[in-house]
């Protein structure tokens, strides 16, 4: 902008003078730190509308119910250790020795008006808002958002999730009684397992020997305070990086890796998102007003002894202990425990909860670090705006399902103990079969999956050559029979055949002309990441197809063969 366009610009701000006091008030801060320029920036962002982006949108909304629910639950709940005597409206623990948190609890429930609904909105929105960003990374997984410049981005979506995780536990382990008690003991467990230093964290966490008088106090710090405030900061961040590297888009006409269609953010955007949270918030309240969930006046107050059956935490904990409850203590009549040797008298080691872990450390580490490993892979270095169809990238999708099939057994496994009661099966064999199941699972999800996806591969390449089947039976004057076929729209045309389908790439020397074994590792891999392959319909392969539509006879077929041949000689 020029100086002189600078002065008028500022001679017309001057020059504006509100009419109502709120006008007035708007104009004075609008001034001193210039949000009309902020809003109309982002204002005019433009925002691809399809429905999988609702997932991300969902997950926010989640969060913001959990907040608000969470301050109002703030103002009752006691979060404290310390033993008191419940004189409340459940009548069957009146009378009963128990810790303030838990005493808390009740009246919220039982006491406080609105307590319960309260409550339980948090509960479902805390389950809601993990699944939502559990759906949310699975689409920007399989469709390859994560790609570059978005490998940050997917990092940052990664830590939320396991925020996400961390803030429901805490949550759920926050009132105190049988159940959650139960979950901090094998959180407890977990800890005394690792060598030389479990102990002492135990002892820093619990504030003493399990259970301690601290836990409570300092998973409710934990709870509201600092994993709600990295989760915001990092909220943040993500929108941030959203609209610095706009947003990715499905494959489409006019489409291209140097636009974004759809539409911008005020006022049709920001209306359909304003319009969303409030179905999110009625459908979540009708859920929290007519489902109960952890009634926990069943429970009552938290005792290491009464260890009962049926004892599940939240789904998205189920595959922690799951996985421990899958690991043998023993194989044949050899202990999988042993001891280390110490000046103190010994170490022990308890591989069976130490072993678990691995797998879960594993899952997390590759889901952080995948967009390097497949760009590694790959040898692809470009910007990616575009989302590839999961069918048209088979092995990564094979991958991803292998993925999800891994952590659904472990999952299953964490409620064995209600499989075994409800379908009434040993839990000797649903165990014995999981441990089979967990190595089986994987590769049959892997091998079904990506055979799928060629298929609809060559599914879509025949489409393209030869159309839809229209369900009209033709027979032609020498006897013979054929099938009517439509030729799809252009639109449904251009996501069929623009797709890249990379061919294996061999070793590249490095600069000294040599192939080092990390290439010749890489070059497997991608031989193994791109080897089955559906090439896209070429240009003339389809122009070939049209052609024989001509040649062929049909009227109404014919004549749209004539017209699209006609389109594409003339890009041509």
């Amino acid at each position: 902008m020029s100086t002189h366009e600078s002065d008028s610009t500022a001679a017309g701000a001057a020059a504006f003078q509100p009419e109502t006091r709120t006008g007035r008030i708007a104009d004075y801060v609008d001034q001193r730190v210039g949000g009309t320029n902020m809003v109309r920036e982002f204002g005019r962002k433009i925002f691809p509308d399809h429905w999988t982006f609702m997932f991300g949108e969902v997950a926010l909304y989640s969060f913001v119910i959990l907040i608000i629910s969470g301050i109002f639950l703030t103002f009752w709940f006691d979060p404290s250790m310390a033993t008191v005597e419940y004189e409340g409206k459940y009548a069957p623990m009146n009378g009963m020795e128990m810790s303030a948190a838990y005493a808390s609890a009740l009246d919220i429930s039982f006491d406080v008006r609105g307590g319960l609904f309260m409550r339980q909105i948090h509960h479902w929105a805390a389950l809601v808002f993990v699944m939502a960003m559990s759906v949310h990374m699975l689409r920007v997984f399989f469709t390859g958002a994560f790609r570059k410049p978005r490998e940050l981005n997917w990092v940052v979506g990664c830590a939320l999730l396991i925020l996400g995780l961390g803030a429901g536990f805490t949550g759920y382990s926050l009132p105190d009684e049988v159940l959650s008690g139960n979950g901090l003991r094998i959180i407890d467990g977990i800890m005394k397992a690792l060598p030389v230093v479990g102990t002492y964290l135990s002892f820093f966490l619990f504030g003493g020997e399990f259970p301690g008088e601290a836990v409570i106090p300092r998973l409710y710090v934990l709870h509201i305070l600092i994993i709600p405030g990295l989760i915001l900061a990092l909220v943040v961040v993500h929108l941030f990086m959203v609209v610095l590297h706009k947003h990715t888009q499905y494959p489409g006409p006019g489409r291209t890796e140097r636009n974004v269609v759809g539409y911008p953010v005020g006022p049709v955007y920001a209306a359909k998102a304003g319009g969303f949270f409030f179905i999110v918030f009625g459908i979540l309240a009708l859920i929290a007003g007519t489902f109960q969930i952890n009634a926990l006046w069943n429970y009552g107050p938290y005792d290491p002894s009464p260890v009962q059956a049926g004892a599940q935490p939240d789904w998205y904990i189920g595959p922690f202990e799951g996985v421990l409850r899958m690991m043998p203590g023993w194989i044949g009549d050899i202990p999988l425990e042993f001891v280390i040797p110490t000046p103190w008298g010994g170490n022990t080691v308890a591989t069976p909860v130490l072993v678990p872990l691995i797998p879960i450390a594993v899952l997390f580490a590759g889901m952080f670090l995948w967009p390097w490993i497949e760009a590694w892979i790959s040898g692809d270095k470009r910007d990616h705006h575009i989302l590839d169809r999961p069918r048209n990238a088979p092995a990564r999708t094979a991958f991803g399902t292998a993925t999800v099939t891994f952590y659904c057994i472990l999952w299953g496994m964490g409620a064995n103990d209600l499989i075994a009661t409800h379908f009434h099966l040993s839990l000797n064999d649903i165990t014995y079969w999981s441990r089979v199941l967990i190595f089986v699972g994987p590769v049959i999800a892997f091998i079904l999956t990506k055979r799928i996806c060629l298929a609809l591969q060559r599914k879509d390449r025949d489409t393209v050559l030869h159309g839809h089947e229209a369900g009209v039976i033709e027979m032609k004057p020498h006897g013979e029979f054929t099938e009517r076929h439509r030729r799809p729209n252009d639109y449904e045309l251009y996501t069929l055949v623009a797709f890249e389908s990379p061919e294996p790439s061999g070793p590249v020397p490095n600069a000294k002309g040599k192939v080092t074994r990390t290439e010749k590792l890489r070059a497997r891999l991608n031989r193994w990441f791109y080897e089955d392959r559906v090439a896209p319909v070429s240009r003339r392969e389809y122009l070939e197809a049209l052609e024989h539509d001509h040649h062929d006879g049909h009227e109404d077929g014919g004549l749209e063969a004539r017209e699209q041949q006609q389109i594409g000689s003339g890009h041509h």
